[in-house]
């Protein structure tokens, strides 16, 4: 008798943290987006650690909640004009 492989499905509302870098330009320097998606999303916003000049916007951000809202203010912030990366694990303890 073959044994069945169990497959993982990840449900659309399953909790998610996410970790990312945000980069953006001295034009949306003054813009509240870590407000914004914080009132937009069933999100947690957690600034993990940031460094803001007139040239430029650096940001760590993590991000809590069911995972289709993550997914969604991922892809909200980028079709602002943010540039956003992953975090890669362990480049930010604690």
């Amino acid at each position: 008798m073959a044994t069945k492989k169990k497959v993982s499905v990840t449900k659309a509302n399953s909790p998610m943290q996410q970790r990312l870098w945000l980069m953006y330009p001295p034009k949306f320097i003054k813009k509240p987006f870590i407000w914004e998606v914080g009132h937009k999303f069933k999100v947690v916003t957690n600034i993990r650690q940031a460094s803001v000049t007139d040239e430029i916007g650096i940001v760590c951000l993590e991000l809590d909640g069911p995972r289709n809202e993550v997914t969604a203010a991922v892809q909200w912030l980028v079709k602002q004009g943010v540039n956003v990366e992953p975090v890669e694990i362990g480049v930010i303890a604690g």
